[in-house]
């Protein structure tokens, strides 16, 4: 529920910046930006709270949240706790979250669920993320021969049915591996162990894409094909992306086209008269 009937005049709205600084910034977004009393920027780099600040100039940034060793499910708690203070405090709060602030972001869900537990007015608008982009820049339609999509930490460490006759997404692959949330990036042995558990599945020189949407309209899309194993020494970073293309041939469930050609002989069947 959005408590859209809520008499508490504080609320917070979790906006989407999308991939690409100022070009995927919907006028929904953009709306609530310009009508908030405080931006809270999760934006990694300072361009993009510049650039906020020509919409509002009170934008505060949330990356003092972040350090070297510190466990990035710590800074979440703290980057929640600050929204829900400024909600607190009758404030018309908006976070503004890299691509879409429901997708790898914590704290926006944590927020909203909290700001509606205490009777706010809180939603999310969404935005465009890694994944649409992927689909652009790839050519790639999930619809095709359908994916599936994992975090690449947690993939690694729970066991998983993978239908190698589908496309196989991994997110964060720059930093699996890292359970403790405190690295920003991780060694060639710890993608080592994401390999070792793929072999399982596919060949060693199975083609693979790292891809990785451009933040600024002058940087280029990463779109890098490669077999499986160099992915261990390649060049990674957080925002990487891994596409594993099908293996196998999509598999016929005999049982189950029979049972839908006779459906549809049915429906197609001319129907008998009623005599009256």
């Amino acid at each position: 529920m959005n408590n859209i009937h809520s008499k508490k005049s504080g609320s917070l709205v979790c906006v989407g910046l999308g991939m690409m600084l100022g070009a995927h910034l919907t006028p929904s977004s953009r709306s609530h930006i310009e009508q908030a009393d405080i931006i809270f920027s999760s934006g990694n780099s300072g361009f993009i709270d510049v650039w906020l600040k020509t919409i509002n100039s009170n934008v505060i940034s949330l990356q003092e949240c972040y350090q070297q060793g510190k466990s990035r499910r710590q800074s979440y708690q703290e980057m929640t706790e600050l929204l829900l203070t400024a909600v607190r405090q009758e404030k018309k709060v908006v976070a503004a979250f890299y691509g879409h602030p429901g997708v790898f972001v914590s704290p926006s869900h944590q927020a909203i669920k909290q700001a509606q537990v205490e009777g706010y007015f809180a939603k999310m608008e969404p935005g465009i993320s890694a994944e649409d982009c992927l689909v652009a820049d790839c050519g790639l339609d999930p619809g095709s021969l359908g994916w599936a999509c994992f975090e690449a930490t947690q993939f690694l460490r729970f066991e998983r049915r993978i239908d190698t006759s589908a496309y196989l997404v991994l997110w964060q692959v720059g930093v699996v591996g890292d359970s403790t949330l405190t690295q920003f990036s991780t060694s060639p042995s710890y993608r080592a162990l994401l390999v070792e558990v793929l072999t399982e599945h596919y060949p060693q020189n199975h083609p693979i894409i790292l891809y990785q949407a451009p933040r600024l309209a002058i940087e280029k899309t990463r779109i890098d094909k490669m077999p499986l194993i160099d992915f261990i020494n390649a060049e990674v970073n957080q925002c990487t992306t891994m596409i594993i293309t099908p293996a196998n041939k999509l598999k016929v469930n005999k049982i189950m086209t029979d049972k839908l050609q006779k459906l549809e002989r049915q429906r197609q069947a001319p129907k008998l008269s009623t005599i009256t």
